[in-house]
């Protein structure tokens, strides 16, 4: 009841004389009011469309994660049956048929994250602290700061180091006299 204008029947029977002015007055306090309530009115539409937009774009985010894992799946579900078979194979104690499975699974796996944008880290010459892990140094016939050997293969998507090669570094050349 505060926020209502007062009016001739909340006084006790008196009506004061009022002049043009206060009436222009409540007028304007009457308009005022009404523009407020309109107001506050749309923000609060405004914020529940907004909240509705946000749910919304969650929902949808959840969704494209669950299509995009679906379809990684579906084409790994090959790899596995060849994987299968292979074990198959080295059951029957069949070294060359497991050989060949094996290769026929990294093969198929190594195409499918290549498809998909997965790249090996290059690890021939210098090593790049960016995109090499150095395990240790050790003296070497190779210039100094060289990669001499990999003892993990590293791998990018896209420009994303998803794990560092770690590597061997040639250290400085030691003098044997």
């Amino acid at each position: 009841m505060p926020d209502e204008p007062v009016t001739n029947e909340h006084l006790s029977g008196t009506v004061p004389e009022t002049g043009p002015d206060e009436l222009e007055s409540g007028d304007e306090v009457a308009a005022l009011q009404a523009e407020r309530d309109e107001l506050f009115d749309r923000l609060q539409r405004l914020a529940a469309e907004f909240d509705n937009y946000r749910k919304r774009n969650a929902r949808e985010n959840a969704a494209l994660t669950a299509r995009a894992n679906e379809r990684l799946v579906k084409e790994l579900i090959p790899i596995l049956d060849d994987l299968g078979r292979a074990l198959e194979a080295a059951a029957e104690h069949e070294e060359a048929k497991l050989e060949e499975g094996v290769r026929l699974v990294q093969r198929a796996l190594s195409g499918l994250l290549t498809k998909e944008g997965l790249a090996e880290i290059e690890t021939e010459g210098k090593f790049d602290p960016h995109v090499h892990e150095a395990l240790l140094s050790q003296p070497s016939d190779k210039d100094e700061g060289s990669v001499i050997e990999v003892v993990q293969k590293g791998y990018k998507l896209g420009d994303k180091v998803l794990r560092p090669a770690r590597v061997v570094v040639a250290a400085q050349k030691t003098d044997e006299a």
